[in-house]
């Protein structure tokens, strides 16, 4: 969902099988015009809404769940803060960072079982 900062690190990971993507803050010029700024992908039978900031916290959850009709579930990024919230019939996910946790207390990601998401800490 963005921050990917460079092409190459984007092609790195696509290396290693398919990657949806949406352009972030950081993302170097090049690679900003060769992304979205917001995505509609189907996976597992989910229709996922791809968004790199989630604007402010106040009103978040339904604000992503309208911008995303029809999607089973929004994934944003950008504040690092990991979360998962239900906005409706929508789950909301923030993975937070495997990375850079910036003000999030511990490393993480997100995984989908299911169509459950569920936040991962690495630490």
């Amino acid at each position: 969902m963005g921050d990917f900062t460079s092409a190459s690190a984007l092609e790195e990971m696509r290396r290693f099988g398919s990657v949806e993507a949406v352009h972030g803050n950081m993302d170097e010029p090049a690679l900003r015009a060769g992304l979205p700024a917001w995505l509609v992908v189907e996976a597992e039978n989910l229709r996922i809404g791809l968004v790199h900031d989630g604007g402010p916290a106040a009103g978040r959850p339904g604000r992503l769940a309208a911008a995303f009709p029809g999607c089973e579930l929004v994934a944003y990024g950008h504040s690092h803060m990991p979360e998962v919230t239900r906005a409706g019939t929508t789950w909301i996910v923030n993975p937070g960072s495997p990375t850079n946790r910036r003000r999030a207390p511990r490393h993480s990601l997100a995984v989908v079982r299911q169509g459950q998401p569920e936040l991962v800490y690495l630490d």
